[in-house]
């Protein structure tokens, strides 16, 4: 040890187990090397005791033969230690937790958007930066992809967290009742409300963020009370003479196609102006194929744990007939198809085959095929692809 530090040799010589294709970084480099106890030789071939270790050195410059694989551990090790790191954090975090005051309070964290493409990575790189910035967020992207969860993570990671965070889907509420759930009444205004009156989502989400889903279904009769409330950071509640004056952070979201509706006329130029601040683009399921193992893995924990019994186990040809699929809904169709696995499948180890038939009966007209595997060249050749350089075929492999 004082020769060759961190050699660990006395850890096999204590142990008597190897440490196989490990790296060794001293002072002289780094190091692919194997560590292996020897035996006393005993008849009938039993081991008897370790009278001593050997080690070997595997490659000597790995940061030039194994660069490839060298990176890839790195940045997957820096994916892992930034999840665990992010997921402690909303383990202890008491703005996540349920509010004994019954206060409205977002639920994710970045670490809850999985996933390590890079246009996963990408997404939430910009949604990070959008969280340090008061201005309004326009999120764009198909239904299913995560802008909802994308807003609670903004939310939480903004100087906002501590105060509340109200959502409202407005295509959910219909457009006679939206004014009052925007702006709030007084008491009396209307027949049937509520003699207290009723603070509106603005008043609600004042210190904190307002969340407004699908806001290209929004009436134009209420995009220019929504603009002047943005604008002028007050609202007048219906039935009231006074204004009321807000402080609330407006993430908005959208799986329309805003710049046509304002070229239809049926959005306001100017309201999209004010919203289109700090948009950004969740890309679709079909964009991040390589994210859908882990999402399988994610959405199949939090199935097991809502129903009490153990995740689904999928095999490779499964995944990778799921990772081919065309996804129109994105993640919300990815749980259900394999919510409906786990009711239907009668096995824990799932194949390719039940894939399908499960596809098939959720009336999936034309199921992809997953992309073949790449042949490596030379390989149909008589030990052609043993004697090609080690960082060939580990690039090869890469792709």
């Amino acid at each position: 040890e004082d020769v060759i530090p961190n050699t660990q040799m006395r850890q096999v010589l204590e142990t008597g187990q190897p440490i196989l294709i490990d790296l060794l970084t001293n002072k002289a480099g780094t190091f692919v090397v194997s560590r292996i106890p020897l035996h006393e030789e005993r008849e009938e071939g039993a081991a008897g005791d370790v009278i001593g270790a050997i080690g070997i050195v595997l490659f000597d410059h790995p940061e030039t033969t194994l660069q490839p694989l060298i990176s890839k551990f790195a940045m997957l090790q820096r994916d892992l230690d930034d999840a665990r790191r992010e997921l402690a954090s909303q383990r202890a975090n008491p703005l996540l937790q349920p509010s004994p005051d019954g206060q409205r309070r977002a639920k994710y964290t970045f670490a809850s958007f999985i996933g390590s493409s890079p246009a996963a990575v990408d997404v939430k790189r910009h949604a990070r930066r959008a969280a340090q910035s008061s201005s309004p967020v326009l999120l764009l992207g198909e239904t299913g992809t995560g802008k909802e969860l994308l807003a609670h993570a903004i939310h939480t990671a903004s100087a906002r967290a501590k105060g509340p965070f109200v959502s409202l889907n407005i295509a959910a509420v219909p457009d006679t009742l939206l004014e009052a759930e925007f702006f709030g009444f007084a008491p009396g205004a209307f027949t049937g409300a509520d003699r207290k009156g009723r603070e509106g989502k603005f008043k609600l989400a004042d210190g904190g963020t307002l969340f407004l889903d699908e806001i290209g279904d929004m009436p134009m009769g209420l995009q220019a009370k929504l603009l002047r409330a943005l604008q002028e950071g007050e609202i007048e509640p219906l039935g009231s003479n006074k204004l009321v004056a807000f402080d609330a952070r407006v993430i908005a979201a959208t799986s329309r196609d805003l710049v046509a509706l304002v070229r239809d006329g049926r959005f306001r130029e100017d309201l999209y102006y004010r919203l289109n601040v700090l948009p950004l683009r969740v890309p679709p399921l079909r964009e991040r194929r390589g994210d859908i193992p882990a999402l399988v893995e994610a959405l199949g924990e939090d199935m097991a744990q809502r129903s009490g019994e153990a995740p689904p186990e999928l095999t490779p040809d499964a995944l990778a007939l799921l990772a081919a699929q065309h996804w129109r809904g994105n993640t919300r169709e990815l749980r259900n198809v394999l919510e409906q696995l786990s009711m239907r499948s009668d096995m824990q180890r799932i194949d390719a085959d039940e894939i399908k038939r499960v596809l098939a009966e959720t009336g999936l007209e034309k199921i992809a095929a997953p992309e073949p595997a790449a042949l490596a060249p030379g390989q149909g050749e008589a030990g052609g692809a043993l004697l090609r350089p080690l960082a060939a075929q580990i690039a090869e492999l890469e792709r």
